[in-house]
């Protein structure tokens, strides 16, 4: 089975902020990190269930799955066939809490 996977406006943001913050070292280093990010959303589209449950499932109630990707996580959840990335994290970063914003709008109730 095939997924579709679509990031939200919130998980694109922080892409942006890492590769901004990325860039003010290494332009280069920013652009690279920016493809590797999207060959593993991709890779979402076998599979995702192979992602162990992460943290935020517990406290949101609902199965976000996690894909460590170098020093960051990418939180997703799988609905149907479609794979919707909600927020990409910093590894150091403290884990979401109910009180934290985890979706958006444009995802199925």
């Amino acid at each position: 089975m095939s997924y579709k996977v679509e990031i939200t406006e919130k998980a694109q943001e922080e892409v942006r902020q890492a590769i901004r913050w990325i860039a003010r070292q290494s332009p280069k280093k920013a652009a690279l990190w920016h493809f590797e990010f999207l060959e593993k959303t991709d890779g979402l589209e076998s599979l995702p269930a192979r992602c162990p449950l992460a943290p935020e499932s517990k406290t949101h109630g609902r199965e976000i799955r996690h894909l460590i990707f170098g020093k960051y996580r990418i939180l997703f959840l799988i609905e149907d066939e479609t794979v919707y990335v909600l927020r990409v994290r910093h590894q150091p970063q403290k884990v979401l809490t109910p009180y934290d914003e985890l979706e958006d709008d444009s995802l199925p109730d």
